[in-house]
C-alpha cells in the first residue's frame, strides 16, 4: 500500500477501504506522507466526494490518531454540543451551566474565534483570571464536583484533525460536508460524552449558508455519531442576524450573564432552550410535556446563573467583568424609515476584526472589550435618526468605516417573512 496508489484511486473516483484511510492518516501525522501528496488526497476527496463509509472511516481514523477520554469515574449521564460558529453566538456560556443546573454532567472543550466568527475561548479570557487550560484530572474532577467545565480544546484529542484542518484551510479544500463531518465528530466522539447536540448554524453570517446544505450536514454528523453508539440531535438555527444583540467578547459575555438571571434577548434564550431540551430529552430523566417549562424555569430563578458562578469560581476567574472607561460609544443611526429587512451578519463580524476584537490570524492579540451592540433586529420598525447598532471602539471611527456599517442594514416598507430562529430540529 503507497499514497500515490491511494490518491489515483480516489482521483478516479473510486470508494476507499477503512484501511486505505488509516493508512493515510497514520502516515500523514507521522510525517511519512507529504503535505503535497495529502493536499492531492484531499482535493480528490473534495472534487470526488466521500460515501458514508468513507466518511465514517475517516472520522475513526482521526480519533484513533489522538487520546479519548475515559469517563468511567463520571458520576452521571455526560453531555457535550457543538455549534458550526457565527456572529454573537454566545449559546454554550448560557448551555453549559443551564444543564449542569438540571443534573447532567456537562464537557465542554472549545475554540478560538478566527475570522468572522468569535470564539468561545475568547469569550472567557475576557473574564480576569479565568483559566481556560485544565489537565485532564482536573477537568474531570471539576465536571465530577459541580457538573461542567468549559475549557479550551485538548492538544491529545484527535490530532491529525488539527494538522489537516490547517492543510484545507491553504488549499481550497474547506467547503465538503463530509471532510467537515469527519473533523466535527471526531472531536466529540473522542470526549466519549454519552449525549452530544449539534448547533448547526445558517445564514449569510454563517458556514452553511442555505438550509438544505445544513441538513445535509446534519444528516452526516448524526448518521456518524449512531455508528459510534451515540445519541446525536441537531437543532438547525438562523445566522441571518447575530445572536442576540450583543457582538464582542466581554459584551457577550454579560449578555450571557443576562439570560442565565433571566433577562437575555428572546433569540438567545428560545436557542439555548430548544439545546437544552434535545439534550434533556435524551436522558430520560425528565417528563417531555414540562420539560421546556422546566428548562426556562432555571433560566429565571437563578439556578443556572449560581451554576455559572460557580464554574467561574471553580476555574479562578473573576467577575463581575471590568468597565474600560477608555472605550468610545459610536452611534450608528438610520437615515430612512422602514423594517430592518435583512442584516448582513458576515460582514458585521468581520467589522469586529477591524475593531481590534477579533483575529485576522491565530497568533493575534485581540481587545476583549470592543464590540458593538445591534440596537433593533429584523422585522423591527426603524425611524429615521433612530439608533440601529452601538460601536465601542478605542479610538474615533472614519466616517466611512461609519457609513459601512450602515450600509450592512437593509431597511424596507415589509417585513421579512422568511425569517425564523429555529429552523428545523432532527
Amino acid at each position: 500500500m503507497n499514497i500515490v496508489d491511494i490518491i489515483i484511486k480516489k482521483r478516479n473516483k473510486k470508494e476507499l477501504n477503512e484501511e486505505e484511510i488509516k493508512y493515510f492518516i497514520k502516515g500523514y501525522c507521522n510525517e511519512e506522507i507529504k503535505d503535497y501528496q495529502a493536499s492531492s488526497f484531499l482535493m480528490a476527496c473534495f472534487i470526488n466526494g466521500l460515501n458514508d463509509d468513507e466518511t465514517y472511516y475517516l472520522t475513526k481514523a482521526i480519533i484513533e490518531s489522538g487520546e479519548t477520554l475515559n469517563l468511567e469515574d463520571i458520576d452521571g449521564i455526560t453531555v457535550d454540543k457543538h455549534s458550526t460558529g457565527g456572529v454573537g453566538d454566545k449559546t454554550s456560556l448560557v448551555l453549559v451551566p443551564l444543564l449542569a443546573s438540571l443534573d447532567v454532567k456537562v464537557l465542554k472543550m472549545s475554540g478560538r474565534g478566527l475570522g468572522h466568527t468569535g470564539g468561545t475561548i475568547d469569550k472567557l479570557d475576557s473574564i480576569p483570571e479565568f483559566k481556560t487550560e485544565l489537565k485532564k484530572e482536573q477537568f474531570l474532577k471539576q465536571v465530577n464536583e459541580i457538573g461542567c467545565c468549559l475549557v479550551s480544546q485538548s492538544k491529545e484529542i484527535a490530532l491529525a484533525d488539527k494538522k489537516l484542518y490547517a492543510l484545507r484551510d491553504v488549499t481550497g479544500t474547506i467547503d465538503n460536508i463530509s471532510l467537515i463531518a469527519s473533523s466535527i465528530m471526531s472531536k466529540k466522539i473522542a470526549l466519549n460524552t454519552d449525549i452530544i447536540c449539534l448547533d448547526v448554524k445558517v445564514g449569510n453570517g454563517a458556514f452553511f449558508k442555505d438550509l438544505k446544505t445544513a441538513i445535509k450536514a446534519s444528516e452526516l454528523m448524526i448518521k456518524i455519531g449512531n455508528r459510534f453508539n451515540k445519541k446525536v440531535s441537531a437543532v438547525i438555527s438562523s445566522m441571518d442576524q447575530p445572536l442576540g444583540n450583543a457582538i464582542g467578547n466581554s459584551l457577550e459575555v454579560n449578555e450571557a450573564i443576562d439570560t442565565l438571571r433571566g433577562n437575555g434577548p428572546k433569540d438567545l434564550e428560545e436557542t439555548c432552550i430548544e439545546l437544552a431540551y434535545q439534550i434533556l430529552k435524551q436522558t430520560n430523566k425528565y417528563d417531555i410535556k414540562n420539560l421546556k417549562e422546566i428548562i426556562k424555569t432555571n433560566l429565571h430563578n437563578n439556578k443556572a446563573y449560581n451554576k455559572f458562578i460557580e464554574l467561574v469560581e471553580h476555574q479562578n476567574g473573576k467577575l463581575p467583568l471590568p468597565i474600560n472607561k477608555n472605550l468610545i460609544k459610536t452611534n450608528i443611526t438610520s437615515n430612512t424609515e422602514g423594517y430592518i429587512y435583512q442584516i448582513n451578519t458576515y460582514e458585521l463580524g468581520k467589522a469586529l476584526v477591524e475593531l481590534g476584537g477579533g483575529r485576522k490570524y491565530k497568533e493575534q492579540e485581540i481587545n476583549y472589550d470592543v464590540g458593538m451592540i445591534v440596537k433593533l433586529k429584523i422585522n423591527d420598525y426603524v425611524k429615521k435618526g433612530d439608533t440601529i447598532l452601538e460601536v465601542y471602539s478605542t479610538s474615533p471611527l472614519s466616517k466611512d468605516f461609519k457609513n459601512n456599517l450602515l450600509s450592512l442594514f437593509t431597511i424596507k416598507n415589509t417585513k421579512n417573512h422568511k425569517l425564523k430562529n429555529i429552523y428545523k430540529v432532527l
